[in-house]
């Protein structure tokens, strides 16, 4: 069964407040209160254990009484328990709701992903070079290999999630993100593919016109749109779920980095309708993931919001 641990620090004139809420809920184990036991923050500390379908009422009702204000939550996935009987029989009062997201967990795994440093954009400069060297040199495999290396979805992602949320810090941090990382590839993705012309290092293959990886990826069309449509809902439920696998599937199916690679090459070796072809393809990538993602996301909250009245109603009758 799916738990989460959670670790809090409360106001002492809370403290009464917060032990009604965690040992009056049927979905809370292991409750330790200490008072007067914490320091930055200070005040009265918690422990407890909540099964992950109830998990959301719990947090809420902290967040009502301004815990994450005044003191401070922590959450932390739960790899193993042996909770006992009681616990059994609360997972089956849970119902469909057992399996519900525990939304603060997935929000954090998102605004991870949101967080910019130098080393997001050398990962994206990286991918877009190794994307280069799969276009010039015909080879499928360097261009999944710069898909995996390419950071761009985190970003994407985030943006998703501050237009579901209506953050316009995070979406403007996001678009700004991958407006400059995107510039920065193909700028120098573009003067790595004049040295490779300069001094004739691609294929014979590519030279004589003959290049299925870049045709795929510069000719745009219903598939490409599909796709990426598909590989957005999978993206969010993946991060929902935390599967990582799936995840995984996601950077290797989205167009992104070797659309980026394609217009440095393609400019490069003067093929200015290629170019084109591949920037829509950047285009249409980036903004359906992102329009896809907040609406799959949304969906995913009402979805469950309905389960959890359905189950509320149930347990009433």
């Amino acid at each position: 069964m799916d738990m989460i641990h959670v670790r809090a620090v409360s106001p002492p004139d809370r403290t009464d407040q917060v032990v009604e809420l965690l040992a009056g809920a049927p979905y809370v184990m292991n409750l330790i209160v200490q008072r007067g036991a914490a320091y930055h923050p200070d005040g009265d500390a918690f422990a407890c254990d909540v099964l992950a379908g109830a998990a959301n009422d719990v947090l809420r009702g902290l967040r009502r009484l301004e815990i994450d204000v005044h003191g401070s939550i922590v959450i932390e996935p739960v790899d193993m328990a042996f909770p006992g009987r009681a616990s059994e029989t609360a997972v089956r009062r849970l119902g469909a709701l057992v399996n519900t997201p525990v939304w603060a967990q997935v929000e954090a795994r998102i605004r991870s992903g949101g967080r910019y440093p130098p080393s997001f954009y050398l990962y994206l400069v990286i991918a877009g070079l190794i994307g280069s060297v799969g276009i010039v040199t015909n080879s499928q495999i360097l261009i999944v290999g710069a898909m995996v290396v390419g950071p761009e979805y985190g970003a994407i992602v985030a943006v998703a999630l501050g237009i579901d949320r209506g953050d316009r810090t995070m979406i403007r941090a996001g678009l700004g993100a991958l407006c400059t990382g995107f510039l920065l590839t193909i700028v120098v993705t573009f003067l790595f593919s004049l040295l490779i012309r300069g001094f004739g290092l691609q294929s014979e293959a590519f030279d004589l016109g003959l290049r299925p990886v870049s045709d795929l990826i510069n000719t745009p069309n219903f598939f490409s749109f599909a796709v990426a449509a598909l590989a957005a809902v999978v993206g969010i439920v993946s991060l929902t779920e935390a599967r990582t696998s799936a995840l995984l599937g996601v950077f290797i199916s989205v167009t992104t980095i070797p659309a980026a690679a394609a217009i440095s090459v393609s400019t490069a070796f003067a093929s200015w309708s290629e170019a084109w072809g591949s920037l829509v393809q950047l285009l249409v990538n980036i903004v359906v993931l992102i329009v896809v993602g907040a609406g799959a996301l949304r969906c995913q909250r009402a979805i469950w919001r309905r389960v959890g009245r359905q189950a509320r109603k149930r347990g009433r009758a």
